[in-house]
């Protein structure tokens, strides 16, 4: 689509940009191109609703292999699948299937093994199940591609002293989570996303791993160093001795980060991380699909008013559960509601949603109806914490940009 169908009320796109804007976007614009139009074999994309409606849906760069960045192209999302995996239980738990507040084990009774049979469903969804540490199921990330292993070992695992504490549980939340659905329902979480999200949203842009053949969404390939440099023997050796030696943050991050050959899983034109359900890690999403999940998670119901979470289920995943500073991510305040986080930058606090490793996310704010979801493609070690702060960047110009649009529809009204 282009922003010529918007006429003057419409923001100019540089040129390398593809997409819409409406006006009050052109700081946000600016600043897109900077950050991603400039990326050598990189792309990305961000998408703005406002009460299901877009406002924006811009991009630009490269997917790999010298192809442009379209409206349908999905990089991996890395922990922004967490909110996606959350959308599902949350789901089930509308229709009776899951009820927060109960143990964990009364739907997966396996998991009452080594003394968690107190652990709850909101536990898990607030990363205080003690069983963050990922060499505590696997020996290595190979290993790690196994998911229905990787469910199965975690309901045997004995939870560690950081039960009851906020610890991000990077990759094992995923499994948990997956681990709880297919005791309830029998199916594995990618045909949950299908069922329970893409489905009844009617959207193609959100899948676990690969997207299959008949779909338009179009995997873009990682760009970028990756994370060769924590495959390095020296820095391997290192993590490992750390995360089972080191008490405190460090040790707790290494833990639920770090695996020997995590960076082998995510290389290649055609990387193995695509190939299994990975919950917390490995969804491939595009920018339209995240901001339109989110979007019906504003009000609980789909654009064209169909219900989608009841007033019971909305009104618990809007709440903060814990105010408590995460132990494994550096007592960052992460604020975690069931599944997601608040984003404590400017004209952010009322929403909540998931960023994921380099910076990818998938937001809302129920009070304003906006919803956002940015994707791109780039993993380098060395420019990782800057991709990470962008969205400290990006979504405070978004919500700018969706007032000044508001407001100027008003004027228009008015005018008219």
């Amino acid at each position: 689509m282009s922003n010529d169908a918007y006429g003057q009320d419409s923001a100019a796109l540089p040129a390398g940009v593809g997409g819409f804007a409406a006006a009050g976007f052109g700081p946000l614009v600016r600043a897109f191109a900077t950050l991603i139009g400039r990326r050598r074999d990189a792309g990305g994309a961000i998408a703005i609703h406002r009460d299901g409606v877009p406002l924006a849906h811009i991009w630009a760069g490269s997917s790999g292999q010298r192809r442009p960045w379209t409206a349908d192209t999905a990089p991996i999302v890395f922990s922004a699948t967490k909110g996606v995996t959350a959308t599902v239980v949350h789901r089930l738990a509308d229709r009776g299937l899951i009820d927060y507040q109960a143990p964990v084990a009364e739907y997966w009774p396996r998991f009452a093994a080594k003394g968690k049979g107190a652990i709850t469903v909101a536990d898990v969804l607030t990363h205080r199940a003690g069983l963050s540490s990922l060499p505590t199921v696997a020996a290595t990330a190979v290993e790690s591609l196994d998911h229905e292993l990787m469910e199965d070992r975690l309901a045997l695992a004995e939870p560690d002293r950081l039960r009851g504490t906020p610890a991000y549980h990077a990759l094992t939340y995923g499994w948990l989570l997956a681990g709880l659905a297919r005791a309830v329902t029998g199916q594995g979480m990618s045909e949950l996303i299908r069922s329970e999200v893409t489905d009844p949203l009617g959207i193609d842009g959100i899948h676990l791993g690969r997207p299959p053949v008949d779909t338009p969404t179009e995997y873009a390939q990682l760009a970028g160093a990756h994370l060769r440099l924590a495959g390095h023997p020296i820095a391997s050796g290192f993590l490992d001795r750390i995360g089972t030696r080191i008490p405190g943050a460090l040790g707790a991050a290494s833990r639920c980060l770090f695996l020997p050959g995590l960076d082998s899983i995510l290389d290649g034109e055609d990387p193995a991380i695509l190939d299994t359900e990975m919950p917390a890690g490995n969804g491939v999403c595009t920018a339209t699909g995240l901001a339109t999940m989110y979007a019906a998670l504003a009000d609980g119901t789909t654009i064209d008013g169909r219900p989608f979470l009841g007033t019971h289920t909305h009104r618990a995943i809007r709440r903060v559960q814990t105010y408590r500073l995460d132990h494994a991510l550096f007592y960052f305040p992460m604020m975690w509601h069931l599944g997601y986080h608040s984003m404590p930058v400017p004209g952010a606090r009322t929403g909540f949603g998931h960023i994921g490793l380099g910076g990818s996310f998938g937001w809302v704010d129920p009070r304003s109806g906006l919803s956002i979801g940015y994707v791109h493609n780039r993993l380098d070690q060395g420019l990782l914490a800057y991709d990470q702060a962008a969205m400290a960047w990006l979504l405070p110009l978004a919500v700018a940009g969706a007032h000044a649009t508001k407001g100027r529809t008003a004027e228009l009204d008015r005018a008219a």
